[in-house]
C-alpha cells in the first residue's frame, strides 16, 4: 500500500462515522487507523462510572441476597452453570419459564443462558417452589451465581 492510499484512508476515516479501521493486507502487512476525540473520551468515562454504580448495586443486592438465604435451611439455590445471558422465556413474546411463586420440579426448564450464540436450557435440580428470582432477564451471569432460590 502506498502512502497516497494511507493518507487517503486517514482523511477518509477522519470525515466518517468510524472511529477505528484494521486492515490486513495479502503480505501480511497490518494497518490500524484509530480516530481521536474529546468528546467520545468523555462520553466513554461517563459510560465507566454508570458501569461502576451497576457493579456496586450488584453487590449490595447479592449481600441481601445472601442474608435473606442464610436464614433458611430448607431454601436450595440454583446457581449459573456457566458464563452468559441469562433469558427467562425461550423467546421475546414468549411467557417465561417460571415466576415467583411457581412450584417446580428436579428436570423442569427453568431459564435459558446463552454462551457463544448457543441457547442452555437450565434445569431445576430440585423439587420446590420458586420464591426467588436472583437475576434480572437479559442481564450477563457470572459462573456460580445464584440465579434462583427454591423452598
Amino acid at each position: 500500500m502506498e502512502y497516497k492510499e494511507i493518507k487517503q484512508l486517514m482523511e477518509d476515516m477522519e470525515n466518517s462515522s468510524l472511529s477505528s479501521l484494521d486492515i490486513s493486507l495479502p503480505d501480511g502487512t497490518k494497518i490500524s487507523i484509530q480516530k481521536e476525540n474529546n468528546e467520545e473520551t468523555k462520553n466513554y468515562t461517563v459510560q465507566s462510572s454508570k458501569t461502576v454504580k451497576i457493579e456496586n448495586n450488584e453487590k449490595e443486592e447479592q449481600k441481601i441476597f445472601e442474608s435473606k438465604t442464610s436464614n433458611n435451611e430448607n431454601r436450595k439455590i440454583v446457581k449459573a452453570p456457566m458464563v452468559g445471558t441469562f433469558y427467562l422465556k425461550p423467546s421475546p413474546t414468549s411467557e417465561a419459564y417460571v415466576e415467583i411463586g411457581k412450584t417446580v420440579k428436579k428436570g423442569d426448564t427453568l431459564c435459558i443462558i446463552e454462551a457463544m450464540k448457543l441457547m442452555n436450557e437450565i434445569e431445576s435440580e430440585f423439587d420446590g417452589k420458586i420464591i426467588e428470582i436472583c437475576v434480572k432477564d437479559g442481564e450477563t451471569v457470572e459462573y456460580g451465581k445464584p440465579l434462583f432460590v427454591i423452598e
